[in-house]
């Protein structure tokens, strides 16, 4: 019995070496190295099976002229970018939470209630270019693999304590609450720094003057509404994320001035 568990174990243990071997890539900009398992062939179809799962049970907006105006930022961010050409498509819809989202291959909806903090084209533009961030770091598949990586070795930590079968649930509920507070979250935030920063970067670039991502988020952070402590939370606080673009501003605000003359 003991052999075999040791045998099931060496295979785990042997395949997540494989696939953390196989799977490290850099993020753009930023450089930072990435674990991604999923092709990034896959990740068009992936993105566009999610986004038109979305957008079947979320009501469009009609508004013409916003929609035209999230297309028009949306389009010129990612024309920056480094993929301008994936299939980007840009979707507003009738929700009144103030958020975004992207998904992988560059599909990204924007709800109207965005509106209430974003307060002109260039904070749009913060908005966008974040998502357009994640959608170009590959974040959804980085994710997904993470979490795969997770169950992976939840499985092998499952394996392991099966030759103590009085205490092997309780391990692996507890190790999975501090792969989620100590793993899954943390690294969900710096997904959100990231994206930050590579937004901030190509709405510069785009012409859009970045000093206006942190008066975005000051409008967010006067917004308010209830949130969970940061470290419980998948996105930094509005004042944290201020410092980050407040240190990040000297390169973004150089790159808007060669861009634009001003």
């Amino acid at each position: 019995m003991i052999s075999h568990t040791l045998n099931k174990w060496r295979t785990v243990l042997v395949a997540f070496v494989l696939v953390t071997v196989t799977a490290c890539q850099q993020a753009p900009v930023t450089g930072r190295s990435q674990f991604i398992l999923i092709p990034e062939s896959q990740d068009a179809s992936l993105g566009l099976s999610a986004y038109r799962e979305i957008l079947s049970k979320s009501e469009i907006s009609r508004d013409q002229e916003l929609n035209e105006r999230v297309r028009r930022v949306g389009r010129r961010i990612a024309a920056v970018s480094q993929h301008p050409e994936y299939e980007w498509e840009f979707t507003v819809i009738n929700d009144d939470n103030p958020n975004a989202f992207a998904l992988p291959g560059g599909k990204v909806g924007v709800n109207t209630g965005l509106f209430k903090v974003a307060k002109n084209d260039d904070q749009l533009a913060a908005v966008m270019a974040h998502e357009v961030g994640h959608a170009i770091a590959r974040h959804g598949s980085e994710r997904v693999s993470q979490q795969m990586a997770v169950q992976l070795g939840l499985a092998g930590l499952g394996i392991a304590a099966s030759t103590q079968t009085d205490n092997a649930a309780q391990y692996v509920h507890l190790a999975a609450q501090l792969a989620t507070l100590g793993l899954v979250l943390p690294f969900s935030r710096n997904q959100e720094s990231e994206a930050d920063h590579i937004g901030l970067l190509y709405m510069a670039e785009a012409g859009y003057d970045p000093r206006e991502a942190v008066n975005l988020w000051r409008n967010f952070e006067a917004f308010g509404g209830g949130r969970p402590p940061e470290f419980l939370s998948t996105h930094p606080s509005p004042g944290t994320r201020i410092q980050r673009l407040q240190s990040l501003m000297p390169e973004a605000y150089a790159i808007y001035q060669q861009r634009t003359g001003y």
